[in-house]
């Protein structure tokens, strides 16, 4: 019986729409825990089906290539679902209009910040050029991050991982600390979210509601993209 259940497993275990279902059914056991235990930011989603999953690949011996082959699906989306956020942005613009110079300037250091903490904490902790490099776009949605860590000389498969582990800091520690600052005003929640957490983040503001979540997608793009210039001008600048 034993051995017939291995069979299946190692049959099953190769098949793409094995893991991308595995993976769907990881998310939604995190939003159902989520949801039943009042929405505490220690539990979110994205978080849960991460262990889950990092649990049940160790238990079955699967290498990440063989998962990604299922989970790919749901990673060609990423694009689509980057794009769909200027929904609720449009929704908001004379909002956006009224604040632009706030807007930019907080993005502004906010980018910086960004890059300067994860340098910072990087070479206090001993991390070579390389590390630091690769650390240093960790609070841009991972398809930019990846292609800003590979023009400046990092690891852009070790960068998605840092970015993937901003997010999910950013989403579960966020509201925590915007409390703590007394931040209560939601468009500053919002771009908050956005320049540190990216994705992850920017979905959790979305669940705080529609001025935040907007604030927060248009703050994760413009971060994006302002990342993407400035931050190869100042590795050239100090190289």
């Amino acid at each position: 019986m034993n051995c017939d259940i291995r069979e299946l497993w190692v049959y099953l275990s190769a098949t793409p729409l094995l893991w991308l279902t595995l993976t769907l059914i990881a998310y939604q056991i995190g939003s159902w825990l989520f949801r039943r235990l009042d929405c505490s930011p220690l539990l979110n989603p994205v978080l849960t089906a991460v262990i889950l999953l990092v649990v049940l690949l160790k238990i079955s011996g699967t290498d990440y290539q063989t998962y990604f082959r299922g989970a790919q699906f749901i990673h060609f989306l990423l694009g689509p679902a980057t794009v769909a956020l200027a929904i609720p942005l449009y929704r908001e613009v004379h909002a956006v209009k009224a604040a632009f110079l706030p807007i930019m300037v907080a993005l502004f250091i906010g980018s910086l910040t960004g890059i300067a903490s994860a340098v910072g904490i990087g070479w206090l902790l001993g991390g070579d050029k390389v590390i630091l490099l690769t650390m240093a776009p960790k609070s841009v949605t991972t398809p930019i991050a990846m292609g800003i860590s590979e023009k400046i000389g990092g690891l852009p498969s070790l960068t998605a991982v840092v970015v993937v582990l901003t997010g999910i800091t950013g989403a579960v520690i966020g509201d925590f600390v915007l409390k703590r600052t007394r931040v209560k005003d939601e468009m500053a929640c919002g771009m908050a979210l956005g320049v540190a957490s990216h994705g992850v983040g920017t979905a959790h503001a979305i669940q705080r509601g529609r001025v935040a979540g907007a604030f927060s997608a248009l703050a994760m793009a413009l971060n994006g993209l302002l990342t993407a210039i400035i931050l190869p001008l100042i590795v050239a600048l100090f190289s």
